[in-house]
């Protein structure tokens, strides 16, 4: 298993793309065949090879993709298809920023796998998807100045407003605050800030923050043993009422018990790591 992440470098690229990463499983790994991608507010551009297959599935719900992709925003837990080895480089764009960048007549649909053409999207034939998978053996600091080049002119032509604007205060903060004090915080009005993170965000303030609430508690259990983890101490620590209100926010948010999950240990933070920046 290879994999990396880094940062953009151009200070116009990382306004809207939070990092790059890197995936490559090879026909000796042997990991999880089938692992949960966790619910995130923020849209993926997924670059691979034009014959590779992937499908994300949710319950009774399976949706396919060959070659590159988008997984944009997605409320529930996609169980992906990685039985087969890949090759994948990602663009994580920030939370929201689809809002600013996205493309005439393309939204960002809550739950939506859709394949995109990225020549057609960078506007440019030399940026296809073999050529920047050519570019690892180079490796990753020279992918990733190339991936801000190939990007910096399409984002170039964002458009911000004030409701983008004010997002964009509102994020840094959302973790940590109650959402019915933002209004005090940000002295705006409480109708004005939710309306502003709808039309930006395509959800609400409480999934967004439920989201983020799920980030810190993988993270946490991520470098936990199994005999080190105590539920009652997870709860108490992220903010539960007790334990049984954890029970149920991880049924609704990764449709598992803590019992099952920590045997399972099924998520992508589980089965690739938790990828540190290069």
């Amino acid at each position: 298993m290879k994999n990396w992440k880094k940062q953009p470098e151009n200070e116009e690229v990382a306004k809207y793309v939070e990092c790059y990463w890197f995936l490559e499983k090879e026909p000796e790994d042997n990991s999880l065949n089938y692992p949960q991608l966790n619910p995130d507010p923020s849209s993926h551009l997924i670059i691979t090879p034009p014959d590779t297959v992937f499908s994300y599935e949710h319950k009774d719900s399976v949706q396919t993709a060959t070659g590159s992709h988008w997984i944009f925003p997605h409320l529930k837990t996609f169980a992906m298809d990685h039985s087969s080895p890949f090759q994948i480089i990602g663009v994580k764009f920030k939370a929201g920023a689809f809002y600013s960048v996205g493309l005439q007549g393309i939204s960002a649909p809550l739950d939506h796998i859709s394949k995109v053409d990225i020549a057609k999207l960078l506007g440019s034939q030399t940026y296809n998807s073999k050529f920047f998978l050519e570019q690892i053996t180079e490796g990753a600091t020279h992918t990733c100045r190339l991936l801000d080049e190939a990007l910096l002119p399409w984002l170039l032509q964002s458009h911000e407003d004030k409701h983008s604007r004010l997002v964009r205060q509102i994020l840094p903060i959302l973790a940590d605050n109650a959402i019915a004090e933002m209004g005090d915080v940000l002295h705006r009005s409480q109708r004005t800030i939710e309306r502003s993170f709808s039309k930006v965000m395509g959800m609400s303030m409480k999934q967004v923050q439920s989201m983020m609430l799920l980030e810190s508690l993988l993270n946490d259990l991520y470098l936990l043993k199994d005999n080190d983890i105590h539920w009652a101490d997870i709860a108490s620590k992220h903010g539960f009422s007790d334990q049984p209100h954890l029970t149920r926010y991880l049924k609704d948010t990764i449709d598992n018990t803590p019992a099952k999950y920590a045997k399972q240990r099924n998520l992508t933070i589980d089965v690739y790591g938790d990828f540190e920046f290069d």
